[in-house]
């Protein structure tokens, strides 16, 4: 007969011999498949381009509506306000912004954001952001399969330089700016710290040069207690845009994320 502890014995070398059994010897880790490229692959792309016309690398921020194909999307052109950067549009909400207006009903279009500068002109030290804007950016672009812009929008700094640019792209087929920093005076201008002269702020102050500014396609929103709001109403005054808001908020982030579903339903019904 056998004692309790051979039969222990056995069951538990029984158990273990199943166990083993039952697991395959270990081999080799799989190999992953290759991850696919796509153009460009995903709703949101950040990747770092050298810029000759700004003289350093700046941020292309691609933004797409999701489950849209991105290939052959027309664009606009974000651009950033003081002390911010491209993927300042990542934290306003952009990507689900643009994702919900698209299944609302608003045509489909991509969003290109670039690391920008000193109202986004050229101040005489090299680095001359409208040039990237106007030579560099489209033939990034084209490389992801994406058509050149033919829309900009721009917050505060970013609306100056938005403006700027339409004045050189009289082809766009809409411009929105969001408390669009601009200057009465000289003086008013001066004191950013920016402008290396009045003669350099002249040349590019958008109040100066309204009659460059095509009404049609142009949509203009500001808050009622921002500090650009005087600034902002000569500017509609002299233009008289397609679309003028002004509406309780001041220069921050919560009046922005505010107003730019609005804002891109506006582009993406002219593209």
């Amino acid at each position: 007969m056998l004692s309790r502890r051979s039969l222990l014995a056995g069951s538990a070398g029984a158990l273990l011999a199943g166990c083993s059994a039952a697991e395959p010897p270990p081999g080799p880790p799989p190999v992953p498949a290759p991850a696919r490229p796509s153009a460009p692959p995903g709703p949101v792309t950040v990747q770092r381009m050298p810029s000759a016309a700004r003289g350093t690398d700046v941020d292309l921020v691609l933004i797409t509506p999701s489950g849209v194909p991105a290939a052959g999307l027309p664009v606009c052109l974000a651009l950033h306000g003081r002390g911010a950067r491209a993927r300042t549009f990542l934290q306003l909400g952009v990507p689900d912004l643009l994702t919900a207006a698209v299944r609302a009903g608003t045509p489909p279009f991509a969003i290109a954001a670039v690391d920008g500068d000193h109202y986004w002109v050229e101040t005489g030290a090299g680095d001359d952001p409208q040039r990237m804007l106007t030579d560099e950016v489209p033939g990034w672009l084209a490389a992801r399969d994406l058509r050149p812009p033919s829309a900009v929008f721009g917050i505060s700094m970013g609306g100056f330089g938005a403006l700027r640019f339409a004045r050189a792209h009289p082809e766009l087929k809409a411009v929105a700016t969001a408390s669009a920093a601009l200057f009465v005076s000289w003086p008013d201008a001066r004191s950013r710290k920016v402008f290396a002269d009045e003669a350099g702020w002249r040349a590019c102050e958008p109040l100066l040069h309204t009659a460059q500014l095509h009404p049609g396609g142009l949509g203009v929103w500001c808050g009622e207690s921002d500090p650009f709001l005087g600034a902002d109403r000569k500017l509609v005054k002299a233009v008289s845009p397609e679309v003028s808001r002004f509406s309780p908020g001041g220069h921050d982030d919560e009046y922005w994320r505010g107003v730019l579903p609005e804002i891109l339903k506006f582009v993406g019904e002219h593209l």
